[in-house]
């Protein structure tokens, strides 16, 4: 394999679109705090550690799914052979710790929410990934700490917190969706994910009930006059109609067919919902 390929492989299995979104996501976060005290250098390292974090967690999470992504996903560069797991192993390591550097030059706080997001994703694809719920909770708690994190940088947590508590019940539904979308490869592995043991038709239940209390707490901020009135007609026009059509989508006759469109489409509306909040701040 030439040097180019190799390269290649080494960005491609740490998923660079999802990295790119971790890295824009701990800037808004830093400026929808609405106190930026930070300079451009400290945004962009804090930024830079906290996408090295999640690349490193995808490496790490496709190093102990190998066995399951050659059902569910065998195109990931592992499975095809094109990396080998000691190579993967030797980027996770050192992606985290160019991260911890980078956190512990920053201030002591980001440094401990760095270590405790290490320590989660490695957990997360050690163990908690094969049990009920308790690996959803684990990601989409990471998704929402990523505002925290931000609001820390710029040195107003509160104000992270609305849009953490909205990336938290996002990112736990796209989770359970992913989770249906892997039943297959998971039930092979003897797995233990809610789809598996409870069934798909309680999964989709669960995401109805997820999905009505991410649209109530969306009318929140705008009753008690957090955000302005363009916040609001954001989250009546784009997000919460969206959120409506995905579960529509869930009850269709051919549902399974879009599982991994539906699974876009919430990502789409994490990225809608913050718009909606930095309009409206």
């Amino acid at each position: 394999m030439n040097f180019s390929k190799k390269i290649f492989a080494f960005i491609k299995i740490t998923r660079p679109t999802n990295v790119a979104i971790t890295f824009f996501v701990v800037v808004v976060a830093i400026i929808i705090s609405g106190n930026v005290q930070s300079h451009l250098i400290t945004i962009v390292l804090a930024s830079l550690a906290a996408a090295l974090v999640t690349a490193a967690g995808n490496i790490i999470n496709d190093i102990y799914d190998v066995e399951i992504d050659k059902i569910s996903h065998p195109k990931r560069i592992l499975v095809l052979g094109v990396l080998t797991k000691k190579e993967a192993l030797f980027e996770y390591r050192f992606l985290n710790l160019i991260a911890v550097i980078i956190s512990a030059y920053l201030s002591i706080t980001l440094l401990i929410i760095v270590v405790i997001s290490i320590t989660l994703l490695f957990f997360y694809s050690y163990l908690f990934k094969q049990k009920p719920l308790i690996g959803n909770i684990i990601i989409a708690f990471l998704a929402g700490m990523a505002f925290i994190y931000g609001g820390y940088v710029s040195g107003n947590p509160l104000s992270a917190i609305i849009p953490a508590l909205f990336a938290f019940l996002v990112n736990l539904i796209r989770e359970i969706v992913k989770d249906i979308q892997d039943i297959e490869g998971d039930s092979k592995l003897n797995y233990g994910t809610f789809p598996i043991l409870y069934g798909i038709s309680k999964s989709k239940q669960l995401i109805v009930i997820i999905t009505i209390l991410l649209v109530v707490f969306t009318f929140y901020p705008f009753i008690f006059r957090l955000y302005k009135i363009e916040y609001f007609i954001m989250i009546m026009v784009f997000v919460n109609p969206l959120l409506i059509l995905c579960i529509k989508f869930l009850y269709e006759q051919k549902w399974n067919n879009k599982l991994s469109f539906i699974s876009s489409f919430y990502k789409l509306n994490m990225i809608l919902g913050l718009v909606a909040i930095y309009v409206g701040k």
